[in-house]
């Protein structure tokens, strides 16, 4: 049995879980988050506890028991407190720019790089250099993050380019003169 799976999930005061049909619902103070669940898996609801149920030992049933589980966990914590994800610009004229709608990227190209912010994520600028990305999809938060830091990696030389906060990046020596 799996062992997240098993586990139950408590449903915080101020949160909604509605089951229909197949499609769990999750409502909170930041917004409403919904996930179809597999036919060979049964949702309990019951006070403040869910728990995920395989219907049969199928692999498949197997296999998606411990994810619907922390999906279902993400959605709560999602709608409840939100997630967020800090990136750090490291090098010289590096910066991050917010006008309206757009993320404004200068990371030594010649010409500077637009996003478009989606309506349900949150960029704050905290710093020229330093960005916080909000929002209450743990998948959305983290593919946006990954999006802009793919823009400009960090590089192990001398780890300029566009990293999270608390990433480590493993340092190479440089050159030698023999």
């Amino acid at each position: 049995m799996s062992r997240i799976g098993k586990k139950t999930i408590t449903i915080p005061k101020d949160t909604s879980v509605i089951l229909e049909n197949t499609i769990i619902k999750v409502k909170g103070k930041y917004g409403i988050l919904e996930q179809s669940i597999s036919e060979n898996l049964q949702v309990e609801i019951s006070n403040d506890k869910i728990l995920v149920k395989r219907k049969n030992d199928l692999k498949e049933s197997k296999a998606y028991h411990g994810l619907i589980r922390a999906l279902i966990q993400n959605m709560i914590i999602g709608v409840t407190k939100q997630f967020s994800k800090t990136l750090i610009a490291e090098g010289i004229g590096y910066k991050f720019q917010i006008e309206n709608k757009k993320l404004i990227l200068n990371m030594g190209f010649t010409h500077p790089i637009e996003f478009l912010i989606p309506d349900d994520i949150t960029i704050k600028a905290e710093s020229p250099t330093k960005i916080i990305i909000m929002g209450i999809d743990k998948q959305k938060v983290g593919f946006m993050s990954a999006k802009i830091k793919d823009i400009k990696p960090p590089e192990p030389y001398k780890g300029k380019g566009i990293m999270y906060e608390g990433e480590i990046i493993i340092r190479k020596a440089g050159k030698t003169k023999k």
